[in-house]
């Protein structure tokens, strides 16, 4: 078993984060020790990477939740959980997109300045 310390080193996060992500909801599958203290085992490390996961690709909070709500209903939700990834997936690749579309604009404008670098040396020759 882990605790939220232990939790908070892992996955790089604060302890505020993770008992953000506890009072959001987020964490239903967590137990707790006789002292009330948050216990984490290994199958909840993975739940806990899945939700950084999505977190970290730009998933709201709320869908999370009912991403974690359709798990802890059972095999049943399959589809459901899988056509969220699907989308979210289907989501990462329009960022993805964008993001190269903006990186190539970046890229032109340092190589204008380059140019600018490359244009002063030859005439200060």
């Amino acid at each position: 078993m882990y605790t939220i310390n232990d939790v908070a080193k892992i996955f790089d996060l604060s302890v505020h984060t993770i008992r953000f992500y506890d009072k959001e909801g987020l964490l239903p599958f967590v137990s707790r020790n006789s002292a009330g203290n948050r216990q984490f085992s290994e199958s909840d490390l993975e739940a806990i990477k899945i939700i950084c996961c999505l977190k970290n690709t730009g998933m709201q909070v709320k869908e999370i939740k009912q991403y974690i709500d359709l798990y802890m209903q059972g095999e049943e939700t399959v589809p459901l959980r899988k056509q969220m990834m699907v989308d979210h997936s289907k989501n990462i690749s329009r960022q993805i997109a964008e993001l190269k579309k903006n990186q190539n604009i970046i890229k032109l404008k340092i190589a204008f300045y380059d140019s600018i670098d490359d244009t002063k040396h030859s005439s200060n020759n």
